[in-house]
């Protein structure tokens, strides 16, 4: 007998069996930019979901190999570009440790202090667009009406509105503009002021609270096999916080005020609220270290560097724990001017990967949901 091939064509009810391919993005307004995604679904349930990256890829790696130490902060500071001043300071603190320099303690402590209100900034653009993804439009005015506030008071220390370019090998560009640090105390004071919108406004919101409670749940296991960090990590109960468990710059000293916000349930709401009282914490860094350089005397912010700048020989490992995860940088010197190798490890580009483990069993209506909380930047994945 010749065999056949069978081929069952689902019609009506029967298509329900059928596998479907479904691609959002990579131009999708749930994506925060050119990210697909390449699901699997029977009916309305997602059986597999893949992550395709790249459609940004800037190959700043790279050009990192054609720059001098001055010029890569100019680069560094653009792949997550909600946390350029944070982005910019992993790299000064590698070329730093690899030199062996010592920076100025009012540099340590303006940095500190800038860190955390970026941290602020970015945690606000989450805070306000992760509602607006599943149909709440008001938080984000709110949140872009309490960014301008901290935005200025950046954009006058630095001269940059989102690439701010202030860190340099050995310090900082210049020193503050004279009365600066009490319009930064103002501005941190009226933020923290209205920052219970989101508690009354969002957390107390049913349908967001239907939306999100018990929805994308990531367990501290995956967390940890897909390398998941920051306040997605500390939403599943990952107790682990860089600025405490490794101090740098300042924070060693700040052990009383940095307070590690964890959850244990590791769904959507557990990490909007760890990123949200994550911010409370940040304005209560930026106090304590306005405090702290109002006692400082009158002193550098940089140290002063030769003509060209070369890293010894050797190599070395930076990581800080960026407003969205851990960012490592390793720097590989072969004694010229330029590095040999700096490989970026990016937050976003681990957290994102945890969505082939989120998405499969959940229905589609839901992937906006898990997909927004994972608070990820496009251009933090395709570095």
């Amino acid at each position: 007998m010749t065999p056949t091939t069978q081929a069952t064509v689902g019609i009506g009810g029967a298509a329900e069996s059928t596998d479907m391919v479904l691609n959002i993005g990579p131009q999708h307004p749930s994506t925060h930019g050119v990210l697909r995604l390449r699901l699997v679904l029977d009916g309305e349930r997602i059986q597999q979901a893949e992550p395709v990256i790249g459609y940004m890829h800037r190959g700043a790696e790279k050009l990192f190999e054609a720059r001098d130490y001055r010029q890569i902060v100019m680069l560094a500071n653009r792949h997550d570009w909600l946390s350029a001043f944070s982005n910019e300071l992993g790299v000064v603190l590698a070329v730093e440790r690899m030199l062996g320099m010592e920076v100025p303690e009012r540099a340590v402590w303006l940095r500190t202090l800038l860190a955390e209100l970026n941290r602020v900034l970015n945690h606000l653009m989450f805070l306000g667009s992760y509602p607006l993804e599943l149909g709440g439009i008001t938080p984000v005015f709110h949140a872009f009406r309490e960014r301008e506030e901290l935005q200025n008071v950046m954009e006058e220390v630095s001269g940059g509105r989102m690439h701010y370019m202030f860190n340099r090998v050995g310090g900082l560009k210049e020193d503050l503009p004279l009365g600066w640090t009490g319009r930064a105390r103002a501005a941190v004071a009226d933020v923290r002021s209205r920052m219970d919108v989101y508690d009354r406004l969002v957390l107390g919101n049913e349908i967001f609270r239907a939306r999100t409670r018990g929805v994308g749940v990531l367990s501290a296991q995956a967390a940890h096999a897909y390398g998941v960090s920051g306040p997605i990590a500390r939403a599943s109960g990952v107790d682990f916080d860089l600025r405490r468990d490794e101090p740098y710059l300042a924070y060693g000293e700040l052990q009383d005020t940095l307070k590690v916000v964890t959850r244990q349930e590791g769904d959507c709401l557990a990490r909007f609220e760890c990123l949200l009282e994550q911010s409370h914490v940040a304005l209560d860094l930026a106090d304590a270290c306005l405090d702290r350089l109002a006692e400082l005397p009158p002193g550098p912010v940089n140290q002063r560097l030769p003509k060209v700048l070369k890293a010894p020989e050797g190599h070395t490992y930076a990581w800080t724990e960026n407003p969205l995860g851990i960012n490592g940088y390793y720097l590989v010197s072969k004694g010229e001017k330029t590095p040999y190798r700096l490989k970026l490890r990016s937050a976003s580009y681990n957290n994102i990967q945890a969505l082939a483990e989120l998405l499969p069993g959940t229905l589609v209506a839901d992937m906006v949901a898990i997909l927004g909380s994972l608070f990820f930047v496009v251009g933090d994945i395709d570095k």
